[in-house]
């Protein structure tokens, strides 16, 4: 009778084995079942984002040459590189690239005439920045502007070694005697041809590599504003204004919204030439890592090396500045400083709180 009870059960416990096993099985499978599904899903929206996105047909206009020959002084060297947001792919007129609407105005900002060089080629890649670093060089550049970040994300590029190619750059660009501005890599998921879900991962990815660029270009000497989506949320209201006829890359009034977010960090680089760091009071640093991350999810926000109390590190890692900064065009408001008047700062935006 013991033996028989004894049999039940182990005959028992081995039944409810095997149902929790084909259960387990089961469940793996329709686990392998919704991945495989889902990586079919993203492949497929990834063929039809490169159909419906169409390939470069021509490469942008030019904007090379003196901007504000107007005024006195030798001329600042301005050089551009990065990708095809760098050089203003999807704009009809050289004055409306990214690297002319600068020139133009930290011309008119300094008050100073302004030599601009774009360098930048359509469809780079982080490891295509040597090169134009090389021929950048050449021009012996007080400031390099470098846009680039979207083609590694939409090749999958690893972060670490896209990451490595920039570093690289802008240590070389600083090693000459150069201030280094990295506008860091968009937000792909404000692309409207891309559809979910590959739209959230594109956002994701986008904003690991921006803030990864913003730690590793800070730690080597530049400085970073982030562009995410600066110009995704008018796309709705505004996608013929605000996107070009290829709805990937930005119009011309799109390019200028980005250059406006750029150009005070360029004027703020170019004024702390030779000074590394900006003091700050106790309290009001904060960690690079922290910073960078802020960065990302913050269109617009400026990140540069600080010192607080004397120190460049504390218990987080560097310290860093975090500054955002509300784009605008035309003169000075009622309550912005005058660039131009003595002892005031150049900035062409109202600075907010981070």
């Amino acid at each position: 009778m013991g033996q028989a009870a004894s049999t039940v059960r182990t005959s028992g416990t081995w039944g409810a084995a095997r149902r929790v096993a084909k259960i387990t099985a089961l469940g793996a499978g329709v686990t392998a079942v919704t991945a495989l599904t889902a990586t079919g899903v993203l492949i497929g929206q990834a063929r039809q984002a490169r159909r419906v996105i169409p390939l470069a047909e021509a490469p942008p206009p030019r904007g090379d040459g003196l901007y504000g020959a107007k005024f006195p002084g030798p001329p600042l060297c301005l050089v551009v590189l990065g990708d095809s947001s760098a050089a203003g792919y999807g704009v009809h007129r050289p004055r409306e690239t990214p690297g002319a609407l600068l020139a133009t105005g930290i011309s008119r900002r300094l008050r100073r005439p302004v030599r601009l060089h774009r360098l930048a080629v359509v469809g780079c890649l982080s490891a295509g920045l040597r090169p134009q670093v090389e021929a950048a060089l050449e021009h012996e550049p007080d400031l390099a502007v470098i846009l680039i970040g979207g083609n590694d994300v939409t090749n999958r590029t690893p972060l670490a070694v896209a990451v490595r190619y920039l570093v690289d750059a802008v240590r070389t660009l600083r090693a000459a005697g150069a201030e280094v501005v990295v506008g860091t890599c968009p937000d792909l998921g404000a692309i409207q041809p891309i559809k979910p879900p590959l739209r959230w991962l594109a956002r994701r990815w986008s904003r690991q590599l921006a803030a990864a660029q913003t730690m590793a270009v800070v730690e080597a000497g530049g400085w970073t504003v982030s562009l995410g989506d600066l110009i995704g949320p008018r796309f709705a209201a505004e996608p013929t204004r605000m996107f070009a006829w290829d709805r990937f890359h930005p119009s011309a009034e799109g390019y200028a919204i980005a250059a406006a977010a750029l150009l005070p960090t360029t004027l703020s680089a170019l004024a702390s030439a030779g000074e590394r760091r900006v003091s700050l009071a106790e309290g009001h640093g904060v960690p690079l890592a922290e910073a960078a991350q802020a960065a990302a999810r913050r269109a617009g926000t400026e990140v540069r090396a600080a010192q607080v109390a004397g120190r460049d590190r504390g218990p987080a890692g560097r310290w860093a500045q975090l500054r955002h900064r509300r784009p605008w065009f035309g003169q000075p408001r009622g309550d912005e400083p005058d660039p131009a008047a003595p002892g005031r700062p150049s900035t062409s935006t109202v600075e907010e709180p981070a």
